[in-house]
């Protein structure tokens, strides 16, 4: 009692492990590690991840200093138009500056500079505006995860497509084998007069739609060959070298979509969207910088031509050979604060909420979806396990039919149709068995994707 107790314990534990696990063999996982590397959608969105990396680094970088240098020449040649108060010279009581006056003036202004800026104070536009675009980061690496999931299954289940078609070639080679004997024997017998032509000629169709069958199945292979290709880069003899044992995939049955890469991407946006809005939210804030530098300015080779002067009755010539301020330090601080903004602030921050509302509505539905596809994927698995069951003794009883059928047909119980049909139930049978078992493969496949656990769940 206590042994079988033990046992019992024990294959309850084996049988719990492989329900953690979807076996693949080495070979098969270096053919879906190549799909994974080859995939030019999985290469863009790692791109788009690392361009939002580089987003938010340039966010950050706003913090620190720029510094500009600056030079500037000018040459100047103009005439000025003055007009001012008149102003009365006391002792030979003339006016000066009657009305208006006009200089020619010209000459050369340069000037450079460096300076070093920075902000000291954004509103928290900065920090929010960066943690935005991590979370978009964050959430695109589910989504692409996600889809590394799908091209898991896909590599998986055309390369079981592959093993269909190597067992249907073993089944045609089995059924010619089978027919050519037949075709012998009756081909002796028709020679003594104990069958007729009409058995050899019925032998000889069967043998014609098994070769149709075998151009069919070639036809696939050469398909399936050329999307291995196109999802890994394989050549057809490294195609060929993958191996791997056609067996049913078993899982558990507490199974949850919590860790689904889609939810989780959502569930990162609506954060990136959150602190979108407490961005928006601090444009309502003053934002403070600070700066500091360098300059030098000159005038030189400057010239003033007055109007006529009252006394000597002619214009006189203004020079100035320099004006010149050198090394002139500056340091400061600058606020600038929008008041207001003719509610633009206030329809951004309103749109931001939306964004959030919509997300988490999106994550709702999803979730109820994902749970719905979870429970269908399930239950599509469990009946397709019972199906496996019932096409492994389906095959067996076809095959205990046709060795019966084979017998009676020899000593003359049956006729050369009901020969041939046996023949075709097994095909039939054996076909229908290998194309469930790949079934019930992809449908375990599709309920783990559900949940968001197939790296887990795969296994060498």
């Amino acid at each position: 009692m206590k042994k079988n107790r033990l046992l019992f314990l024990i294959s309850l534990f084996c049988l719990t492990q492989l329900h953690s696990q979807i076996a693949v063999t080495a070979s098969l996982d270096d053919a879906i590690q190549k799909a994974l590397e080859k995939s030019s959608s999985i290469k863009n969105k790692e791109l788009e991840i690392e361009k939002l990396n580089l987003q938010k680094k340039g966010i950050w970088n706003k913090y620190i200093p720029t510094v500009e240098a600056t030079a500037l020449y000018l040459y100047f040649d103009n005439r000025m138009t003055v007009d001012l108060p008149t102003v009365t010279v006391p002792v030979i009581n003339y006016p000066l500056l009657d009305g208006k006056t006009s200089f020619d003036n010209y000459g050369n202004i340069f000037h450079g500079g460096i300076m070093a800026k920075t902000v000291l104070f954004s509103g928290f536009q900065i920090p929010n505006g960066a943690k935005a675009i991590e979370q978009k980061a964050i959430g695109t690496a589910y989504l692409t995860e996600s889809e590394k999931d799908g091209i898991v299954k896909d590599v998986i289940n055309t390369f079981d497509q592959l093993a269909l078609l190597d067992e249907v070639e073993k089944l045609i080679n089995d059924s010619e084998k089978r027919l050519n004997a037949e075709t012998l024997r009756v081909t002796k017998a028709i020679e003594q007069g104990l069958a007729i032509p009409y058995d050899r000629d019925k032998i000889k169709l069967a043998t014609l739609e098994l070769a149709s069958k075998r151009i069919e199945m070639e036809g696939k292979r050469k398909v399936v060959f050329k999307k291995i290709n196109y999802l890994t880069g394989y050549s057809n003899e490294e195609i060929k070298n993958v191996q791997y044992q056609l067996s049913p995939y078993l899982i558990g049955q507490n199974l949850t979509t919590e860790n689904k890469q889609e939810i989780k991407a959502l569930e990162s946006f609506k954060s990136a969207y959150e602190y979108a809005l407490k961005k928006e939210k601090g444009t309502y804030l003053p934002t403070l910088g600070a700066f500091g530098g360098l300059t030098y300015s000159s005038l030189f080779d400057a010239n003033a031509t007055t109007p006529p002067l009252p006394i000597l009755g002619q214009p006189s010539n203004l020079g100035l050979n320099e004006l010149t301020i050198s090394q002139n330090w500056m340091i400061g601080a600058a606020l600038k604060w929008e008041i207001f903004s003719g509610f633009e602030r206030k329809h951004k921050v309103h749109e931001a909420k939306i964004n959030i509302e919509q997300v988490q509505n999106q994550i709702d539905d999803t979730k109820e979806k994902l749970q719905l596809l979870l429970e269908n994927n399930y239950a599509n698995y469990t009946v397709l396990n019972q199906k496996t069951e019932i096409a492994a003794q389906q095959e067996k009883v076809a095959q205990n039919n046709l060795n019966l059928a084979i017998k009676q047909y020899k000593e003359g119980l049956i006729n050369i149709s009901e020969r041939l049909e046996a023949e075709n139930d097994l095909y039939k049978a054996s076909l229908g068995k290998i194309s469930t078992l790949i079934e019930q493969r992809l449908s375990a496949i599709e309920t783990v994707i559900a949940t968001g656990d197939l790296t887990k769940y795969l296994s060498k």
